[in-house]
């Protein structure tokens, strides 16, 4: 069992201990309104009881009896509950209790999300137990997320049931449901818990192209492989003249705009000349997904066993933005040879509108220039991958959370939002990192460079800073087409291929 799965399972509520209760109750004995006298009956509790247990809880939050709670309070008291940082909810625990918004929950504040929270969890926990006897059933409990579209196999199953159950008898009554979603401040529909559950105990997907453990038991792992490559296939293809275009920019060293240089493309190959490139473009995808998934994996599980982390999913968000980069460099590294050949096909001047094969080109270079200058660019390459994925990351869930706020109103966010957040800090990250890429391109481009700090010289004297950013443009006019086809492609094969 997972480290983050013992935390949330097992977390003692100060002041709330478990009553020791022969049966089970369920006051509702059919499907209607429910109220708090309904959740009183259920927990055999009294509103005395009921109203000490939550005062006991607020003030082991606020434990500098300041008479209200704030994010590092809550914060603080998540920590000493033993759930890990990133299976917390804080924020949105804060808000969802902040009824006024001032950024500080009084008594009262905390009282009503108690009520309504209580009460929303006895509803969904009344909509399982189709029994109406007080208990969910492991039956009852797979007829609830089989209704939801969510198939598990028995093992998967036995552990759910075994992470909410606290007193190990195979059922769980309403008071293990409530501690174990009284802290969860999303709705509790069937699919949001289920998330949970995979959030805190079965499910970590990182950042970095991984595949869920959970994944594994139903599909092989080759079909989200497929699904990903066929997604950036189509991609790459769509975006294929944008991609050729910011190449061709960004090696020009006189003065290039994007006018000329698309005369120059048309010129040279008419329409497919925008393609040239293109086929090693998407030949890269297959094996550059598959060893950048095993690097990771790989990586994620020394770093957990280097942390002395018993559960090596539970490395947290610097270790797996670690690992995702060292997977990144290692595909990169990987595969050069064939995105230096790609970068040399599209720099190509054949004005006799002859295009070289690519065993010829590969063949000039190795005789010409050795085995070493498949990897010329490698560097800059490299260097930007982890401040990439660091603004990427870091832009994306600031960019989540003000959506949350300003937009959704403390909602999930939907695929479409997290597209759009996506696009925005892809582009701002790909943008703080260009001056790296055109130094690659012009290491990659042209032999007669000496290396970095030569092709960094001779760009400044010749045409400045503005010179690293040379194909900005197209290559921001990528980043919207390109996210949105992976995700629609992605989401098409996934049917196609049973995923969903």
């Amino acid at each position: 069992m997972s480290v983050a799965g013992e935390a949330v399972e097992h977390v003692n509520f100060p002041a709330m201990a478990t009553k020791d209760r022969s049966g089970c109750c369920n006051p509702v004995k059919k499907a209607g309104p429910v109220s708090l006298d309904h959740v009183l009956s259920a927990l055999g509790e009294t509103k005395e009881e009921r109203e000490s247990r939550i005062r006991s809880l607020f003030s082991f939050f606020d434990s500098d009896n300041a008479g209200y709670l704030d994010y590092a309070k809550i914060e603080k008291g998540l920590s000493a509950m033993q759930i890990p940082a990133e299976y917390k909810f804080a924020k949105e625990l804060l808000n969802g209790c902040d009824a006024n918004k001032d950024g500080r929950v009084d008594y009262q504040e905390f009282r009503k999300y108690m009520d309504d929270k209580e009460m929303e969890l006895y509803r969904i926990f009344q909509d399982i137990d189709v029994e109406h006897s007080g208990c969910i059933l492991p039956e009852e409990l797979w007829d609830a997320l089989v209704n939801a579209g969510i198939e598990l196999d028995d093992d998967e199953l036995a552990r759910f049931v075994e992470h909410v159950d606290k007193d190990n008898n195979g059922i769980i009554t309403f008071e293990e449901w409530r501690d174990f979603l009284l802290l969860y401040p999303h709705e509790a529909t069937i699919e949001n818990i289920y998330q949970y559950l995979e959030r805190v105990c079965l499910v970590d997907i990182g950042e970095q192209t991984v595949i869920p453990e959970g994944i594994s038991k139903h599909v092989h792992a080759s079909k989200y492989l497929i699904a990903g490559g066929v997604a950036g296939a189509a991609s790459r293809t769509a975006t294929a003249p944008l991609d050729r275009l910011k190449v061709i920019l960004q090696v020009q060293t006189t003065h290039a705009s994007i006018g000329p240089a698309v005369k120059s493309i048309w010129k040279e190959g008419g329409l497919l000349g925008f393609f040239r490139g293109n086929g090693l473009n998407v030949l890269k995808v297959a094996p550059e997904s598959a060893i950048k998934f095993y690097a990771y994996e790989t990586l994620k599980n020394a770093i957990g066993r280097a942390r002395g982390v018993e559960d090596q999913r539970d490395i947290g968000t610097s270790g797996r933005l670690v690992a995702g980069g060292m997977a990144g460099a290692i595909a990169q590294t990987a595969i050069y040879p064939m995105d230096l050949v790609k970068t040399r096909l599209q720099t190509h001047s054949c004005e006799s509108g002859s295009v070289p094969s690519l065993r010829k080109l590969s063949k000039d270079i190795f005789i010409q220039e050795g085995p070493r200058a498949f990897y010329r660019g490698l560097v800059p390459s490299l260097l930007g991958i982890i401040p990439y994925a660091g603004i990427d990351l870091a832009a994306y869930e600031t960019l989540k959370d003000l959506s949350k706020v300003y937009i959704l109103h403390d909602s999930e966010a939907g695929p479409l939002v997290q597209l759009g957040c996506g696009t925005i800090s892809g582009a701002l990250g790909a943008t703080c990192v260009y001056p790296l890429q055109v130094i690659r391109t012009r290491m990659q481009a042209d032999s007669a460079y000496q290396g970095m700090a030569d092709v960094f010289r001779k760009t400044v004297q010749r045409e400045g800073f503005r010179g690293f950013y040379k194909g900005l443009f197209p290559n921001l006019l990528k980043v919207v087409p390109a996210a949105s086809i992976t995700y629609l492609v992605y989401e098409s094969m996934k049917k196609s291929l049973d995923l969903d």
